[in-house]
């Protein structure tokens, strides 16, 4: 028998341990995955956003792998920091393979980034997402400007929430407290700023459509902006660009195009939502002690694919600030790190340290590969890791492991939450949706959650 302990519950994770025990190579491979909450799904819990069903239910897809029988749900478990050091954890498992994801947020370096009513967008999704990591009653939603720095799927997302009315989320998982504080919202402006042009902005065209379906907003684009994009090109004339462009390029330029050329009419609406583009963030602007606005320096495409500065500037009034510029991998203490990538260095999976591939020791995800690609793009990246890992079989299997990790686990005064006990927490968020007339509401904090988790055994 193999015993492997799979650190994360996120896609990662879990598309790892599916490749674990659907695989021939190797028979009776068993697998433990932990996890630092006690729920499973990852970013699929505490990052897709609540009105996107369907990919929420890709849940149904990574619950049935952890509710295979030679696979071991263990929340509550950290890993690292205050936790159970990497070294404890590899006496225990004749494997260990770190899939924590990119913990946090990469920052902008500019003047005025930590004022108060400047966040991370990772925090205002933690927020309505229901993190129990995240702050309580954390956002006011007083302003009535928003700007979103940043123009992938996070930011579109973190756009959305602060334009759809809160009737239209009641029916969501949202927490309660976050559907009443978004139902008081102010925000009546939105900006969207990147610094590059359409060409090269990260969303997708399903999510980037979904802004114009909003009731009740409307989205504005500045076709001047449009027309710097060397992608960018008059309906029947060529663009100026030699590479033929992708699809996703073409079909987003089409959207914002539509846009550009729409006529505003129709009554006022409740909420307008700005899409910018060649806008870099220089400086954010303090009135009394809080964010007050956004600082740009106004760019334009250099010819070789990147941007320059112009020496002109703009400055957006916004009394809330939400930086949204990608994710970056954090050091887990006893783990090797490189910090100017975010990850940890691997060949084909296989953690190295000074250069070595250290036996029993792997990687899988953005930890491994950096905050690139979509959920699918885990699947392959799970792949390689466990090839690596069943190459190296023979010698894991000589490795020393606990009979019964658990148990140890347990001794060393740890208190892990398994599937029953989660299972105990779906039922106790069904019954706290229902008691306030909606669907399952997320429980929100750590008190709740694990009370929820070792209280109730029917």
């Amino acid at each position: 028998m193999l015993h492997v302990a799979v650190v994360g519950s996120g896609p990662s994770g879990v598309y790892t341990a599916q490749s674990l025990v659907e695989q021939s190579r190797v028979p009776d491979v068993r697998v433990d995955v932990l996890d630092r909450l006690p729920c499973p799904y990852g970013l699929v819990r505490y990052g897709v956003a609540p009105d996107h069903e369907k990919i929420k239910s890709l849940q149904n897809s990574l619950r049935t792998v952890l509710e295979h029988e030679r696979i071991t749900f263990l929340g509550h478990v950290q890993v690292g920091g205050d936790g159970l050091p990497p070294e404890r954890l590899s006496e225990l498992y004749h494997a260990v393979v770190y899939c924590v994801g990119a913990a946090t947020d990469r920052g902008l370096g500019i003047p005025g980034e930590d004022l108060p009513g400047s966040h991370s967008a990772t925090e205002f999704v933690s927020w309505y997402s229901a993190h129990p990591d995240a702050a309580a009653n954390s956002f006011a939603l007083q302003a009535r400007s928003a700007v979103v720095i940043g123009v992938g799927n996070v930011a579109v997302d973190v756009a959305r929430i602060l334009s759809r009315g809160a009737e239209e989320l009641r029916p969501t998982d949202v927490p309660h407290p976050a559907l009443g504080t978004l139902a008081g919202s102010r925000v009546r402006e939105v900006h969207m700023a990147g610094r590059r042009g359409p060409s090269q902005a990260r969303f997708t065209t399903k999510e980037l459509r979904e802004l114009g379906g909003l009731p009740g907003a409307r989205v504005v684009v500045d076709g001047a902006e449009l027309a710097r994009d060397p992608a960018y090109a008059p309906v029947g004339a060529p663009a100026d660009s030699p590479v033929p462009l992708p699809a996703v390029v073409r079909r987003n330029i089409e959207v914002l195009r539509g846009w550009a050329d729409a006529p505003a009419t129709g009554p006022d609406p409740m909420r307008t939502i700005h899409l910018r583009f060649f806008l870099r963030p220089v400086e954010l602007l303090e009135r009394d002690g809080r964010v007050a606005g956004v600082r740009f320096a106004r760019t334009a495409p250099d010819g070789s694919g990147g941007i320059q500065d112009t020496g002109a500037y703009e400055e957006i009034g916004a009394q809330l600030v939400l930086r949204a510029v990608g994710y970056r991998g954090l050091p887990l203490p006893g783990l090797p790190f490189d910090p100017a990538r975010g990850t940890v260095p691997h060949l084909a999976g296989r953690v190295l340290r000074d250069g070595v591939p250290s036996p029993g020791e792997y990687v899988a995800g953005w930890i491994k590969r950096g905050p690139t690609g979509v959920i699918g793009s885990n699947r392959p990246c799970a792949k390689e890791t466990v090839a690596s890992l069943l190459d190296d079989a023979p010698l894991l299997e000589a490795r020393p492991s606990a009979p019964d990790p658990v148990a140890a686990l347990r001794a060393w005064g740890l208190r892990p939450v398994e599937w029953d006990g989660w299972l105990s927490i779906e039922r106790a968020e069904a019954a706290l949706g229902q008691s306030l007339g909606r669907g399952p509401v997320k429980i929100p904090d750590w008190t709740g959650l694990l009370q929820a988790a070792h209280g109730d055994r029917r």
